[in-house]
């Protein structure tokens, strides 16, 4: 059973805006595979909603004049996985989403609910700081942009206020270019679980390939909220890509992240995945890209 007080579909963006501003109560729902679950569950007894699904204008992938490629936040991750776009440019996006529950789930649940939930474990969080992608939110006085980085503000919460909606993505040009990815998610299972930590990383070689050039270190589950690590990530800028390059890699980035005890792993065993998992995204990375390892 669902307690549900009273559901409204939105017709635009606008009436979205509109619907929720009259009712502050009002949460938002899009596929709905995260909110149902809590209404199940009674968390959010007696709520009242309002619909943002129907709004095909939230939808899909497209790459704007400047080279940015811009997501809707209703886009399926079945959807992402699949699209010409992403497997020519941002493959890392496609892989980490495909990560996420089951096929019913990657068919319904979107890119937008998934971040916007606030969660740390979110499969397309760590790769969305890795690419640096910027969201536009949108309320009754226009847009604004922000970098993901500003967007989570605590455990299980986002920036957004009553009234505003997210309603896009934004990969720059700069952020994908040259970049390969690689993101692992480590869980108890290997489908149809929530990661016990996740880790995404996006590299630039230099034109011989023998030297990082840039790179883009992201966790899930690291900390309260999905983080990167920008002092790992100076740390290795230039090194001749070896043994001592990817230890040091690995060691920075245990020192550099705060995973707590929870009844599904302990902060020892994070800080040893956190450690690890960075090493191996980043040699996948550069198979990648044609590096010699």
């Amino acid at each position: 059973m669902y307690d549900i007080e009273n559901i409204y579909q939105a017709t635009s963006v606008k009436d979205a805006i509109e619907q929720l501003l009259a009712k502050p109560d009002a949460l938002i729902i899009a596929g709905g595979s995260d909110i149902l679950i809590k209404i199940h569950n009674g968390k959010l007894s007696g709520c009242s909603l309002v619909s943002i699904y129907g709004l095909d204008e939230l939808r899909g992938i497209s790459i704007d004049d400047d080279g940015s490629i811009k997501i809707g936040p209703l886009t399926s991750f079945s959807h992402i996985t699949n699209d010409e776009i992403i497997k020519k440019h941002i493959p890392v996006l496609g892989e980490a989403v495909d990560q996420v529950g089951g096929p019913q789930i990657r068919n319904i649940g979107t890119i937008g609910g998934n971040i916007s939930n606030g969660v740390t474990s979110a499969d397309s969080a760590s790769t969305l700081f890795a690419l640096n992608a910027q969201l536009e939110i949108t309320g009754i006085d226009g847009k604004r942009i922000i970098p993901i980085s500003d967007y989570y503000i605590g455990p299980g919460k986002v920036v957004l206020k009553q009234g505003e909606i997210l309603t896009a993505i934004y990969i720059t040009k700069e952020n994908y270019q040259g970049f390969t990815g690689c993101y692992i998610k480590y869980a108890m299972r290997n489908a149809m679980d929530i990661a016990t930590l996740g880790c995404s990383v996006t590299c630039k070689l230099s034109e011989d390939k023998t030297k990082i050039e840039d790179v883009h270190l992201a966790y899930g589950v690291a900390g309260p909220v999905p983080m990167r690590c920008p002092e790992t990530e100076k740390s290795i800028i230039d090194m001749a890509i070896d043994d001592e390059m990817f230890e040091k890699f690995g060691a920075m980035a245990m020192e550099e992240v705060n995973p707590r005890d929870s009844w599904r792993a302990s902060k020892t065993l994070r800080l040893q995945l956190a450690k690890e998992l960075s090493k191996r995204a980043l040699k996948q990375a550069i198979i990648k890209s044609g590096g010699v390892l």
